[in-house]
């Protein structure tokens, strides 16, 4: 059995044989169960915007960074206790204030640096997400297996609006994936696509059970 914690509700991880998704109504932090664990804690307070954005920051109403009611803390304590797969957004700001060494963008994984997970980056858009979506793992198991490294090549849709400084600017920036199109929106953005849950569904089931 897996517990999917920090979860959608009604999403990727619901009607899944073998998998009890945790969402909001049932509050993941609690969870002390003995089950494999897919993490996915919120992350607005370990981004680029933790302070809340510019206009909280003019009024003077900045958000804490880190402020997320303790769901990292226990996401990470749960993969740590059970095994499985915690993912957050890429430069999340809750692998150095956990300790957890800093993957390389080019992908490829490494030690943690806590003596028990190893750590990696990959690009969701490689797993069927609308934007490239560069994501940070951390797990928990046996040596983890090969995933698909590096940016993908393809035409993907924006998480953000853009501007440039030039027409030779934007030229670079549809090259390296940026698509002039409708930006995604805070749900699409969240979306786990269901090859990158069914890649962390097979994370988490190589991490030895306590059911066993």
């Amino acid at each position: 059995m897996i517990a999917a914690l920090f979860v959608e509700t009604d999403g990727a991880y619901f009607n899944l044989p073998g998998v009890e998704p945790f969402d909001k109504s049932r509050d993941a932090r609690t969870y002390n169960g003995d089950w494999r664990v897919i993490a996915h804690p919120p992350c607005e307070r370990w981004g680029n915007f933790w302070y809340g954005g510019l206009m909280l920051h003019k009024q003077g109403k900045r958000k804490i960074l880190g402020d997320d009611g303790g769901c990292f803390a226990s996401a990470l304590a749960a993969v740590r206790r059970c095994g499985g797969v915690l993912e957050h957004p890429r430069y999340s700001r809750a692998w150095p204030a956990f300790g957890i060494a800093k993957p390389p963008n080019e992908g490829g994984w490494i030690p943690a640096g806590d003596d028990m997970g190893w750590t990696c980056c990959v690009y969701q858009g490689s797993y069927g997400h609308q934007a490239l979506k560069p994501t940070w793992l951390y797990y928990v198991g046996p040596n983890p297996p090969e995933l698909q490294w590096g940016k993908p090549a393809g035409n993907f849709r924006p998480v953000s609006g853009r501007n440039f400084k030039s027409t030779a600017d934007r030229r670079a920036a549809i090259d390296s994936g940026w698509r002039d199109a409708p930006r995604l929106s805070s749900k699409e953005r969240a979306h786990t696509p269901t090859e990158f849950r069914d890649l962390l569904i097979d994370l988490a089931r190589r991490a030895p059970s306590k059911e066993d």
